[in-house]
């Protein structure tokens, strides 16, 4: 039920969040261009309607894969029990645990989602103040811990999601099964150590900023 259109959805929203990995890490490794990025990109007139396709395949995803597991739940019946993975241990044991939770961690990306707008799109920084507000919303314990959980929870989505797309749409066929697992493996440890790891980056190079004034200061 609906399984193409969450694959599709699911890939839309993986590509959205490669270009925007990319773009962010210009905040830690050039930031004149991080903020001229940022700053051209609010200023084109397409942003509003792109945004718009991104919120509905937010909402389209885990909608339609909310009710097929409830559709498939109601078919299994109650006497059924859970499904049980025929996977091995190890790295095919993690994708196994991974399916089991995506529900909780496509939550928790969700959450996280809910505060990054909060903080850096629905109160809009000024241009060339984007990397001050994004240190300012790293600046709590806690913010920097959000931002390293839903890094986690989007890896551990990805390396069941990756695969499970693939089945879905009918890419995966018994001769490139290895390599799409290897490729989601990949995808997933790309994009969830450099969702969690950047911020953590962006906090230390900050704190080694302000011992540099504090020493000039002396």
């Amino acid at each position: 039920m609906g399984g193409p259109l969450i694959a599709l959805s699911g890939l839309l929203l993986v590509l959205f969040l490669v270009a925007h990995l990319a773009g962010a890490s210009l905040a830690l490794f050039h930031p004149p261009a991080f903020e001229a990025l940022a700053t051209w990109l609010h200023r084109q007139p397409w942003l509003g309607g792109f945004e718009l396709g991104l919120l509905a395949a937010l909402l389209l995803h885990p909608a339609l894969a909310l009710a097929r597991s409830l559709a498939a739940r109601t078919a299994r019946g109650p006497a059924a029990g859970p499904l049980r993975s025929r996977r091995g241990p190890g790295l095919e044991g993690l994708a196994a645990l991974a399916a089991g939770w995506s529900p909780w961690t496509g939550a928790l990306v969700l959450l996280f989602l809910v505060v990054h707008l909060a903080q850096l799109r629905w109160q809009r920084p000024l241009a060339g103040a984007e990397l001050a507000a994004v240190q300012q919303a790293l600046g709590s314990p806690a913010g920097l811990l959000l931002y390293g959980l839903a890094g986690g929870a989007l890896a551990l989505h990805l390396l069941h999601g990756h695969e499970s797309a693939h089945r879905s749409l009918g890419w995966l066929q018994a001769a490139n099964r290895s390599r799409i697992r290897w490729a989601g493996r990949a995808l997933a440890l790309l994009l969830g150590a450099g969702f969690s790891l950047l911020p953590l980056a962006l906090v230390l190079r900050a704190w080694d900023w302000r011992a540099t004034l504090v020493g000039v200061a002396r």
